[in-house]
Formats: structure tokens, sequence, C-alpha cells
């Protein structure tokens, strides 16, 4: 399999994966068959979307490659239809989104780098990458997007991203070695969500005010 095919396998798996996380999130809100469809392929590629306007290299793939479409489309209907056998979806959707975030800050990162990008951006395309399809689905189902929570999750994406870029600095981005970083990012987000891992927050004013008084 070239690399130019297998980044393609990837890109296409992380489309259906953030479809049937989309799809599973709208589910739980009791969107109709439209909605449901509509979140799913908007989770599945907005960050594709957004990765593609920022490198600037044309017309996003989401617009000029039908399979894109059609696969974020068939997958988020699937979910519609299947979605009674389909337990615990608000597990479901947790753990597809953090599968989909790995895939995603992987394939987002080497498009930026194959397009000539330095370090510093393609870490950052990719880390947008991976945190735009989950963007949008919060949005469209009215949740505080998940990247502005406490949560980890874009420091997760930003790490895979700049383990990404260490293996292509280091002539080591295999496919294997690729999908190791796409895994981490993985297992990172779901330690973070296991063990409720946060960023720093603000400390309550008044509580300083308490103990100031």
């Amino acid at each position: 399999m070239t690399a130019a095919a297998a980044l393609l396998l990837a890109d296409l798996t992380g489309v259906a994966i953030f479809a049937a996380s989309g799809a599973s999130a709208a589910v739980v809100k009791r969107l109709d068959l439209f909605g449901v469809v509509f979140v799913g392929v908007v989770a599945a590629l907005g960050g594709g979307i957004v990765r593609d306007l920022v490198i600037d290299e044309g017309s996003p793939l989401a617009f000029t490659d039908w399979r894109y479409a059609v696969t974020a489309a068939a997958t988020a209907a699937a979910v519609f239809w299947l979605h009674p056998q389909l337990a615990r979806l608000r597990t479901a959707v947790l753990v597809l989104d953090a599968a989909g975030l790995g895939l995603f800050t992987v394939t987002g990162t080497l498009t930026a780098l194959a397009a000539g990008l330095p370090p510093v951006g393609a870490c950052m395309i990719g880390m947008l990458t991976g945190i735009g399809g989950g963007l949008g689905r919060d949005l469209l189902t009215g949740e505080i997007p998940v990247v502005l929570r406490r949560e980890i999750y874009a420091v997760a994406a930003l790490a895979g991203a700049v383990a990404v870029v260490g293996l292509d600095r280091a002539g080591l981005a295999g496919p294997g070695a690729l999908m190791a970083a796409a895994l981490f990012v993985f297992v990172v987000r779901l330690i973070a969500l296991l063990r409720h891992w946060s960023a720093p927050v603000p400390t309550d004013p008044k509580v300083g005010d308490r103990s100031a008084g």
C-alpha cells in the first residue's frame, strides 16, 4: 500500500468514526433522521474542512471527493437505524470521539507536513483537524464544546501532533508508527476521562475573599 493510499484509508476511517460519534450524540438528543445525518456529516467532515482551508491547497476534499461525504452520510444513517442495538450511546460517543481524535490528528499533521508547513504550524493544524469535528458536533447538539471544558482534549491532540512531527523528522513515519501515534492520543483521552484529568481552571474569587476575611 502506498503512503497516499494509507493516508486516504486513515482519513476515511476517521470520517466514519467521527460520523458515528456525531450521529450517536444526535440520537441521544432525539433528532430526526435528517438531523442525525447532518450532525454526523458535520462531525465527520468539519475537521478536514478546517485543515484544507487553512492549508489553502484548493477546495476541501470533503467537497471534491465523493467518498468523504458518502462515507459520513452512510455511517450516520446506519447509526440512526441501528441505535436500538447500540447500548450505552453516551459511552459510545466518548470512545468513538477519542478514536476519531487520534486518527484525524495524525492525518491532519501529515497533510500539513506534506504541504510544506513547518513543524509548529503542522502541529497546530493537526490539533485543529482533530478537534474540529467534535466542536461542530457539540455546538449543533447544544453542548458546551469538549475543547472548552476542563477535560484533556485539545492537549491530547497537540501531544499526538508533536509525536507525528517527531516521527517524521526521525524518518520513522511509517504506517505502524503513525497508528501508534493515533493510539497514543486515543489512550491519553480515555485515561483522562477515566481518571478525571483536567486542565487548570481559575480559582473562585469568592473563595479568596472569604479566606482574606
